[in-house]
């Protein structure tokens, strides 16, 4: 999508032809000769204004290039927190269609705010169907997360969902979709498939049992660990960081991990996908990356606006002022440091 934004800014900036006035549209006017005019020199782009127009790496790039990418969630559908977590620096955001309120026309705000800000967004889908995954590329994200994937043979049909026939089932509708610029972009055929991540989340016993099967599958680029999910399918909804939750997860791990670091190893054939997690209260995401973790999802926007708002609220209700402690105000106000709630 970076190469079909980039395309599309390069159309919309291109100086506009103007047609020389026809003099039979004004019979009453004399006729004149117009002196040739000198061609003013095209200015210069700079380098900054050249960055944003060329195209940005994709997600498989950098995964490729050995960066370990941290995200964000946004279950708001606020295009300014996206905006504003795509300005903060996270390498991607999910905008998460599974358990946030919005859909279709709700995301593509989004995935405009970022990007504008240039930053891949990755659409979490409410199930892994083709009617999803064709809704969903056809807006141009950077990747898919298709939540419960439980088996081989599911995961190989979620992967051609969003592949083209002969490969897939996806719909066309090329030429007037977002996604290749609304048909502006003649490369979109030949580069959507390779630069559009799959992540396909295990988060169920079931697929724990089969982690190291669907990572293999073609097309599947990233295998999610989803904790929460998994601790909820083996009885432990109340208690995540359950020893039992923990020892799974760790095993699904350690699975995918060496299936990477052998075909990398042996420049094999055949699929070894990436690893990704959630962080949990219990988990956090340093302890992934630590653990070797190819993409991290550290936090919530929801839950980081609750614990702020909590903060702030508790702060002001347990703040005291005891009789004769006004003159104290502007030594304190000197030596306090700017907290943020105020521009000056």
């Amino acid at each position: 999508m970076a190469a079909a934004s980039a395309s599309l800014s390069h159309l919309l900036l291109a100086p506009r032809r103007r047609t020389p006035p026809n003099p039979s549209h004004h019979p009453s006017r004399p006729i004149t000769t117009a002196l040739p005019r000198r061609r003013r020199p095209a200015p210069a782009i700079s380098a900054a204004a050249s960055d944003l127009l060329s195209p940005a790496p994709s997600l498989k790039s950098r995964l490729a290039a050995g960066d370990t990418l941290y995200g964000l969630f946004l279950l708001s559908f606020s295009p300014t927190l996206a905006e504003l977590a795509a300005l903060a620096g996270y390498d991607y955001v999910v905008v998460d269609m599974e358990h946030g309120p919005g859909g279709i026309p709700e995301a593509l705000a989004c995935l405009r705010a970022l990007d504008a800000a240039r930053t891949p967004a990755v659409l979490r889908l409410p199930e892994a169907s083709a009617v999803w995954a064709k809704k969903a590329l056809d807006l141009g994200p950077a990747g898919l997360m298709l939540p419960a994937v439980e088996s081989p043979a599911a995961a190989a049909e979620a992967v051609s969902h969003c592949r083209y026939p002969p490969r897939g089932v996806r719909g066309a509708a090329h030429p007037i979709v977002r996604a290749s610029a609304y048909g502006l972009d003649d490369s979109y055929l030949s580069r959507c498939e390779d630069d559009t991540l799959i992540i396909c989340q295990v988060e169920t016993a079931a697929g724990i049992a089969e982690v190291d099967a669907i990572a293999a599958v073609d097309g599947v680029d990233v295998v999610q660990m989803g904790p929460l999910d998994l601790s909820a399918s083996m009885g432990y909804l109340w208690d995540p960081g359950n020893r039992k939750v923990r020892a799974a997860l760790r095993e699904a791990e350690r699975k995918v991990l060496e299936a990477r670091k052998k075909k990398v190893a042996a420049a094999a054939a055949g699929n070894a996908a990436y690893l990704g997690g959630f962080a949990m209260q219990n988990d956090p995401p340093e302890q992934l990356k630590l653990r070797g973790y190819h993409m991290v999802a550290g936090a919530v926007d929801i839950g980081m606006f609750r614990k702020a708002a909590l903060d702030d609220v508790k702060r002001f209700r347990e703040a005291v002022m005891e009789i004769g402690e006004e003159g104290d105000e502007e030594e304190e106000k000197e030596e306090k440091e700017n907290d943020g709630y105020w521009s000056e």
